[in-house]
């Protein structure tokens, strides 16, 4: 009985090293925004990615109305509307494509 255990406890580490496996994790740089945009649309869309991507990475529904600087723009009274529409054109094209899919799992 004592060399059962002995040898359970011995190869118990070796077989769970083979359960880790190295993971791959892929970073996609987010797209740029259109050239036509003006400076507080462009800054408005990099933020509308950076929202989508956190509400994507919580698990919760596209809901652009939700977050501060969209209902609050930090920026001029009159940028308010550019600012909104590169911030919706942001969060939209980070919903509409997802992030990056995993890599294929070592069986592939």
């Amino acid at each position: 009985m004592k060399k059962i255990i002995l040898l359970a406890a011995l190869l118990f580490p070796l077989a769970m090293a083979g359960c880790s496996h190295r993971t791959t994790v892929v970073y996609a740089a987010p797209p740029p925004p259109p050239p036509a945009f003006s400076a507080a649309a462009q800054r408005g869309y990099h933020d509308g990615i950076e929202a989508a991507q956190r509400d994507i990475h919580r698990g919760l529904a596209p809901d652009v109305r939700r977050h501060p600087r969209f209902r609050n723009p930090p920026v001029p009274p009159p940028a308010f509307e550019d600012y909104r529409h590169g911030f919706r054109a942001g969060y939209d094209q980070s919903f509409r494509n997802g992030p990056p899919p995993p890599p294929p799992g070592p069986g592939y």
